[in-house]
């Protein structure tokens, strides 16, 4: 019988993307199946401590193991933001085109434009906390590349790369992304644990 191991967010296609993982000897739960509706608080300044909040609410809500991520883009000319902001970098109720042009607006004229998307996994497990990380290094474009993918996609390109993460085919931008590589850390943790 596999354990269960509930993923601490409401976006389907990341939970999706987890549960099909092969060899992966737990059940992912989403927080829809624990009976979870509430907000997620985020109070924190860094990924980290948000990506343990978050786990920490639900280990606490649910008794149960249990996983979160906390993503940021760092723009190094802009002092590392909008980092834990990026979501709501032009307000609380902005949406990702409003993310984009205060981006844009605060890079124009600017000739360094180097970035990296960083994403932090928490992960609660036995009663013990462990963390994955990963980074994709890259440079911000002075305008949108592509229609697919969602948040910055638009304006980031990945170092190596001549497409914007929203110009790639998402199968390949889910092999190379920040995202990807932290579960993928996370996922060789869970397989040797469920051995």
């Amino acid at each position: 019988m596999k354990r269960k191991l509930v993923f601490a967010t409401n976006n389907l296609h990341k939970l999706q993307e987890v549960r099909n993982v092969e060899g992966l000897n737990f059940e992912i739960l989403s927080l829809k199946d624990i009976a979870y509706s509430n907000e997620i608080p985020e109070d924190f300044d860094t990924l980290k401590e948000n990506a343990l909040q978050k786990a920490r609410v639900i280990n606490s809500f649910s008794g149960m193991d249990c996983f979160a991520d906390d993503t940021g883009l760092e723009i190094d000319a802009l002092d590392g933001r909008p980092g834990v902001l990026s979501a709501r970098f032009a307000g609380p109720q902005c949406n990702a085109e409003e993310n984009i042009d205060k981006v844009l607006e605060q890079l124009r004229g600017r000739a360094i434009r180097t970035a990296r998307f960083r994403t932090v996994i928490a992960l609660i497990m036995d009663g013990q906390e462990h963390l994955f990380e990963s980074t994709v290094e890259g440079e911000i474009l002075a305008e949108r590349q592509g229609k697919d993918g969602f948040g910055y996609d638009p304006i980031f390109l990945p170092s190596c790369y001549t497409q914007s993460f929203a110009e790639m085919d998402l199968a390949f931008k889910n092999k190379i992304s920040h995202r990807a590589k932290a579960v993928k850390k996370l996922i060789n943790f869970l397989v040797n644990a469920g051995e």
